[in-house]
């Protein structure tokens, strides 16, 4: 078994000893425009239903579409990523279809002459992921079921989306989860979309099948749809997997078919069989012109590229020093690269970003990660750090200042999150100011040396490793509030003088 195929689900794992697993992941990723794909109406989430629509989103007799060219800018960056041919021309197509949430009753995509051909994707275990295609469209509205009685908002009908559809080349559920994770970062560093799973604007379809082992022919996949979590998508498709084996090894037949997760239960529902092109009866959007895209406009979107994570990461690893693992981590989410390289800009000349680096990966990462799991989702899912810029760089210039300690600000920072109060207010409440006086130091050290007479003897007679015992036994006392040079300069003064 290769290393690409090692897998935590126990079951998926005694599975691949007879069986390859199949995957193929399409991502459906809202473009963040302030107007849909085709019409003028606004694209915003959270508005009364049914208030961001016009006659074009609607699909209403007369009304004709019109390109949105940023979000075309959009897909064009996203190819660039992806390592993508960005094709000079391109054609919209009707994918017909009838569903409440469809007005129109077709949707206008791109079938077989997409935006983008071709381009990979390389996961953190260093194997690349191929793409097949990166191709326009918008979305469709959606369902809302209240008791017996189901309605429809249009607000999210004809919101541009790009769909980014991978190879079948992964093959175990965490391999699945990684690509999906790489793909959300790209999407959020590069400002193509806001990228919330729980709104919804980024969802994956994950195609799943087994072949027995060594077999050039693929098995019968079905379609997982409309996951929006990462760790969803390794549990729907470890439990699909599961129920494909054992159909297989029961001598029956999977059939192609389109299947739901349900999170409760830890299962996948069939819900529809799977249809193929025909039924959809493509053809070319009569109102629209093929898409023609010019090497300049290509060259300028390349040249407005944010950052993409792996470049970001070695910039912070070069200019602040920061460990290949630190990097990797805070560059992951753009909201987190964004909150430390301002926390490094109000601090420069103040704190060394390596210390900013420490405070970030430990306090701030554990407390996003309660946050996170109070709102049932996963870190990389948060839209935000739940601790404030200015608290944060007020905790780390008390400390650089020598006004509190490293222990004494570790339980500022703890208040600070249970209260929403800030450092200096705490600081001042609880009278928590660092205390550098050499003469209170001396008598506190004094203090422990006279009080532990066996751990000094000990120490006298060439244990010396026992100083630490002394520097926390002084700690202590002091409830953290010595300035921990000042006590280790002390201590080790005194000692000396013992001898």
């Amino acid at each position: 078994m290769s290393e690409n195929n090692l897998t935590s689900y126990p079951k998926v794992l005694e599975i691949m000893k007879k069986y390859d697993v199949v995957i193929g992941i399409e991502v459906h990723c809202q473009l963040a425009t302030k107007s849909k794909m085709f019409s003028y109406a606004k694209n915003a989430y959270g508005d009364s239903p049914n208030s961001n629509i016009d006659p074009t989103c609607l699909g209403l007799p007369g009304a004709l579409p019109t390109i949105n060219e940023e979000c075309v800018n959009l897909a064009i960056r996203m190819g660039l990523a992806l390592k993508s041919d960005i094709q000079p021309v391109s054609v919209f197509a009707r994918k017909n279809y009838f569903y409440p949430d469809l007005p129109k009753g077709y949707q206008i995509t791109q079938y077989d002459k997409p935006i983008c051909f071709g381009g990979e994707l390389q996961l953190a275990s260093g194997k690349k992921v191929r793409i097949e295609r990166v191709q326009i469209e918008e979305d469709a509205g959606k369902n809302i079921h209240v008791g017996a009685t189901s309605l429809v908002d249009y607000n999210r009908s004809g919101v541009g989306l790009i769909e980014i559809v991978s190879a079948p080349d992964m093959t175990s559920p965490e391999e699945a989860s990684d690509y999906l994770r790489k793909l959300h970062s790209y999407v959020v560093n590069l400002d193509i979309s806001e990228g919330d799973l729980e709104r919804g604007n980024f969802r994956a379809d994950a195609n799943v099948s087994i072949k027995p082992k060594g077999s050039n022919v693929l098995g019968q996949r079905c379609e997982i749809k409309n996951v929006n979590s990462f760790k969803y998508l390794e549990k729907a498709i470890a439990y699909e997997v599961e129920r494909q084996f054992e159909v297989l090894e029961s001598g029956g037949t999977i059939h192609m078919e389109t299947r739901g997760y349900d999170s409760d239960k830890n299962i996948t529902i069939g819900q529809r069989s799977k249809e193929s092109a025909k039924d959809y009866r493509y053809f070319p959007e009569p109102d629209l012109p093929p898409l023609v895209v010019s090497k300049e406009r290509i060259e300028k979107v390349r040249s407005q590229m944010p950052e993409l994570p792996e470049s970001k990461a070695a910039r912070f690893i070069e200019k602040y020093g920061l460990p290949e693992y630190d990097a990797k981590v805070i560059t992951s989410s753009r909201i987190n690269s964004a909150y430390f390289e301002s926390l490094v800009n109000s601090l420069l000349g103040k704190v060394d970003p390596k210390n900013i680096s420490n405070y970030f990966m430990t306090d701030v990462m554990r407390a996003s990660k309660v946050f996170a799991e109070e709102k049932g989702i996963s870190l990389d899912e948060l839209q935000q750090v739940p601790v404030s810029l200015e608290n944060s760089n007020a905790l780390l210039s008390l400390q650089a200042s020598g006004t509190i300690s490293g222990r004494i600000a570790k339980e500022i920072f703890e208040e600070m999150i249970l209260s929403g109060k800030s450092p200096v207010e705490i600081v001042k409440e609880k009278n928590l100011i660092q205390i550098s006086d050499e003469t209170s130091i001396a008598k506190i050290c004094e203090q422990v040396i006279l009080e532990n007479p066996e751990q000094l003897a000990q120490y006298l007679s060439g244990k010396e490793k026992l100083f630490g015992f002394f520097v926390g036994q002084t700690m202590k006392i002091s409830g953290g509030k010595l300035n921990p040079s000042k006590v280790n300069e002390m201590l080790k003064k005194l000692l000396e003088s013992k001898k």
